[in-house]
């Protein structure tokens, strides 16, 4: 930064970076704390992942409007809206959700900042001279300017860094999340099956797709998820994925499942892709393969200041970084005692939890919050967050 740049920059006393369910969520919790110095730095448009999903796919959690009833649609992010009801759909699309994010953020009156992207964050006084307020806190170097803030809330997510470099040669496959539409797709392949690596959610709702439109899939991976129950749809396939699943089946979809393979690398020989995996195991064909191999758990230009464990992050028991106080985590990578908060009803409620927390330090008042315990959006006690506590 020139000399002539140092004082200009803006003071606020949160930030919160990314605009979609987990941005939206927490910064309507911070509307209803009367908090008018914070903004939500959006790089792209509010909701912007949903809208790159491929057009087929849809959420596997089922959204119902039970809110008269105690009882919130799983897919919302506040206590006050329902996307079923919105948007009248059980299982929403990515853009149809995204067009929910923006009625909520509108709704709020969420200061929103969309086409600002943060290129990078240093705790305060570490590398420019400005005046003693918020010592504490963080300078962030985005696209539009300087922004000093005392707290800053990551809620970027994972869409935007797909786990697309996983053995040698994957360079010559395509990520699930890089796909706008099965169906353009489909129309490029030759009549070789598609190979599809990984069998979780993203692999099998990739082969559902393609085999709906006529093409012969292949699904490879190392334990199989598909023959596996549970109660906890972070680890094992959604009930909504497992019926699609024992319909294609039972329909003879063309759709083949290998699982105790190890995807090694994949090598191209006269123009054929060769998937090569554990115990010799080789797979030849003419289409490109899809990687569903998820997303890295990185976050961005923030990945500094969050420990790692196990290939999460470790945080405090107010969803802090245990290096830089100050720093928050929401959204899918919010992980405690071993157990992912990766789908939307398990990592809305944490925000109020570091709403909570962001209001005692700033000595304002955090009644309104009580609104969130009454409707069970505040979730304090892990003890519930136990992988086998389901008894049927």
């Amino acid at each position: 930064m020139r000399p002539d740049e140092v004082r200009k920059y803006e003071s606020l006393d949160v930030v919160v970076v990314g605009a979609g369910a987990a941005g939206v969520g927490i910064g309507a919790v911070l509307a209803d704390l009367d908090l008018d110095s914070y903004a939500i730095l959006e790089r792209d448009e509010v909701g912007a992942s949903f809208e790159r999903w491929p057009e087929e796919m849809r959420f596997i959690t089922p959204s119902f409007p039970g809110n008269n009833f105690g009882c919130r649609d799983l897919n919302a992010v506040t206590i006050d809206t329902s996307p079923a009801f919105a948007l009248d759909r059980e299982h929403p699309s990515g853009e149809e959700y995204a067009e929910y994010l923006r009625a909520v953020a509108e709704f709020h009156d969420l200061p929103v900042r969309t086409g600002v992207a943060v290129e990078s964050i240093q705790r305060s006084g570490t590398d420019v001279e400005t005046p003693g307020e918020h010592t504490d806190g963080f300078v962030l170097h985005t696209s539009t300017g300087v922004i000093r803030s005392q707290f800053v809330v990551w809620a970027a997510g994972q869409f935007g860094a797909p786990n697309d470099d996983p053995f040698p040669g994957a360079s010559h496959c395509v990520h699930n999340s890089r796909v706008d539409s099965w169906r353009t797709f489909a129309s490029e392949c030759t009549d070789d099956p598609v190979v599809v690596v990984g069998g979780y959610e993203s692999g099998i709702d990739a082969a559902l797709a393609l085999a709906d439109l006529g093409t012969e899939v292949l699904v490879v991976d190392e334990t199989g998820p598909w023959q596996f129950r549970g109660p906890d749809p972070s680890e094992v396939l959604s009930p909504y994925t497992s019926q699609r699943l024992q319909t294609a089946s039972e329909n003879d979809a063309p759709i083949a499942l290998e699982d105790g393979i190890r995807v090694e690398r994949v090598d191209v020989e006269e123009g054929t892709f060769v998937v090569r995996g554990t115990d010799g195991a080789a797979y030849a064909t003419r289409n490109s393969p899809v990687l569903a191999t998820g997303f890295e758990g990185t976050f961005g230009p923030a990945d500094k200041f969050f420990e790692k464990e196990d290939h999460r992050p470790r945080l405090t028991d107010r969803d802090e970084s245990t290096i830089a106080s100050g720093l928050f985590l929401v959204g899918p990578q919010v992980a405690h005692n071993g157990q992912d908060f990766c789908f939307i009803y398990k990592f809305r409620q944490r925000f109020a939890v570091v709403a909570d927390e962001i209001a005692a330090r700033l000595e304002i008042d955090r009644a309104p919050l009580e609104e969130y315990r009454d409707e069970g959006m505040f979730l304090q006690d892990l003890s519930c967050c136990e992988p086998d506590i389901c008894d049927c």
